[in-house]
C-alpha cells in the first residue's frame, strides 16, 4: 500500500519533473522528496523516473503508474474537499424543519436573519408534524428542526431553548375543569390524558403525559394521536386532556376545546435539535443565530 505522502510526492514530481518544486509545493525539504521516491522505487523494484543533472523525466513504469493513479487520486481529493466544504463551508443549502405555526413564525424570523449573515447559503423551511421529526433528521430529509424539548434521545442534539411558554390543560369545553381559573398536576389523576405516538422520545411522552402526578397518583393514559389537530378533536370530542403550551390557545382556537392555565406546572420549552453526526458549520450558525434573535433585546416603542 502506498503511504499518502508518498503518492503525493509522486504525483508532484511527475508534474514537476523537478525536485525543488515539488518541495515546495508540498511544503517540505528537497532531501525529503528525494528519500521519499527512492524509497518508493526500492519497494516497486525499478525507478519511477530517469535523472541526469540537467532533468528528471519519468521512465515507462513511471508514466504507466502516474497515469492509473492520477484518476482516483483526484477522485479522493474531490470529494475529501466537497467533505469539508458540507461540514465547514458556509454555502449549499440548509433544509429545516418546524412544527406548528408558533414554530413557524420564529423560524421565519431566524431563516431571514441567517441568509443576511451568510448570503452564500439558502435556507429552505418545511413544516412536519411532530412523529416526522427525528425520522427526517436520521434520513437527511432535513438537517435541523425546531420543535418542542425535551427530545432526549442517542443521536439527537438538544440545542438551547427558545421559547419558554405557560403550560396549559386542553379540556373539553363541557368538562367541569374549563369553569375553573387554573389546574393543578395533580388534578391528572382525575382525568384521562391523551398520548403522542411511542416512535418520539420518552423524555417528550413522559413531559406531555406522565403516569404519576408529583405526589405519585397514578394517571390513566388514553389514545394517541399522530397530528396535533387530531389530538385537540379528540379532547373535544372527550377521549381526554392534553398538555399544551399557552400559543395553542391563539393559534388553535377551538369552539369544543378549552385551554386553563396549570397553577404549578414547568413550562413548556422549544429549541432547535439536529443529528449529532450532522453538526455541521451551517447547523451550528443557524442554531447560534436563532439563538441570538430570541436573546435580542426588544426596540423601544
Amino acid at each position: 500500500m502506498l503511504e499518502r505522502h508518498e503518492l503525493e510526492a509522486f504525483l508532484t514530481l511527475a508534474e514537476e519533473l523537478h525536485f525543488g518544486r515539488t518541495a515546495e509545493r508540498l511544503h517540505v525539504s528537497t532531501a525529503r522528496i528525494s528519500q521519499t521516491i527512492a524509497k518508493l522505487e526500492r519497494r516497486i523494484g525499478v525507478p519511477l523516473f530517469n535523472r541526469t543533472s540537467r532533468r528528471v523525466e519519468l521512465s515507462l513504469l513511471g508514466r504507466q503508474l502516474y497515469e492509473e493513479t492520477l484518476p482516483a487520486w483526484s477522485r479522493i481529493t474531490d470529494a475529501f474537499e466537497r467533505a469539508v466544504e458540507s461540514g465547514r463551508g458556509m454555502t449549499g443549502l440548509l433544509r429545516v424543519a418546524f412544527t406548528g405555526p408558533a414554530a413557524g413564525q420564529l423560524l421565519v424570523g431566524a431563516t431571514q436573519a441567517f441568509r443576511t449573515r451568510h448570503p452564500d447559503c439558502e435556507a429552505q423551511i418545511k413544516e412536519a408534524h411532530l412523529p416526522q421529526v427525528l425520522p427526517w433528521l436520521r434520513s437527511g430529509q432535513v438537517d435541523i428542526a425546531l420543535t418542542c424539548h425535551p427530545m432526549h434521545e442517542e443521536g439527537i442534539v438538544m440545542g438551547p431553548v427558545l421559547v419558554r411558554e405557560a403550560r396549559m390543560l386542553a379540556v373539553p369545553t363541557g368538562h367541569p375543569f374549563a369553569r375553573r381559573a387554573t389546574v393543578s398536576v395533580e388534578d391528572l389523576a382525575r382525568v384521562t390524558v391523551l398520548q403522542i405516538p411511542e416512535t418520539l422520545p420518552k423524555s417528550l411522552r413522559e413531559d406531555r403525559a406522565p403516569s404519576r402526578t408529583p405526589t405519585g397518583r397514578p394517571i390513566a393514559l388514553g389514545p394517541s394521536a399522530m397530528t396535533f389537530n387530531e389530538t385537540l378533536t379528540f379532547v373535544g370530542a372527550g377521549e381526554g386532556v392534553f398538555a399544551v403550551g399557552a400559543h395553542t390557545r391563539r393559534y388553535f382556537a377551538r369552539p369544543d376545546v378549552a385551554y386553563v392555565p396549570f397553577q404549578d406546572a414547568a413550562p413548556v420549552d422549544w429549541g432547535l435539535v439536529w443529528p449529532a453526526d450532522g453538526a455541521t458549520a451551517r447547523v451550528r450558525a443557524f442554531s447560534e443565530t436563532a439563538l441570538n434573535l430570541v436573546q435580542a433585546p426588544a426596540p423601544n416603542p
